[in-house]
């Protein structure tokens, strides 16, 4: 199984996204857990809406400290640390120091929309969906492999 550390500042609303969906599609092949540099302490209440009507489960996605995941506990047990958060909208990204495969995924923060119910609702969907879409690509590869697996990632969603 490969397992994937989500990392944003916050971990209340894209790592958490990220988290649930990898851990649902994963199919025992995945393996995700999610973090923050900064952690709120809690999740966002859309976050675990949008999660529940795309069918996703919640029950135990806390916002966490990525101390719980330390680099120096944990270079054996995560295979790959992925930031989630959006340097196009000026936004610093943590920088994690382990010697996992490290790669970005721009996500734009839902969260941060403030507009209408409908607004957010499509903010919300359309970050779901790309994660989605970036998730069943990386079950596209040999996951069977944890080196032919890392080499493709790298490769095709850095």
């Amino acid at each position: 199984m490969i397992s994937i550390l989500y990392i944003c500042t916050h971990n209340r609303c894209r790592s958490i996204l990220s988290e649930a969906i990898t851990n649902k599609l994963g199919d025992q092949k995945l393996k995700a857990y999610s973090a923050g540099s900064s952690p709120s302490g809690q999740v966002h209440s859309l976050s675990i809406q949008y999660l529940q009507e795309h069918g996703y489960e919640t029950e135990g996605l806390k916002s966490q400290s990525w101390d719980e995941f330390s680099p120096d506990l944990l270079d054996e047990g995560i295979d790959i640390a992925i930031t989630v958060c959006d340097q196009a909208a000026q936004e610093a990204c943590p920088v994690w120091f382990g010697k996992q495969v490290k790669l970005h995924w721009g996500l734009a923060d839902p969260s941060k929309i403030e507009g209408s119910e409908e607004d957010q609702k499509v903010a919300f969907d359309a970050c779901i969906k790309e994660i989605e879409a970036r998730v069943q690509k990386m079950l596209s590869f040999d996951t069977s492999d944890r080196e032919s697996f890392i080499a493709q990632i790298k490769e095709s969603l850095a």
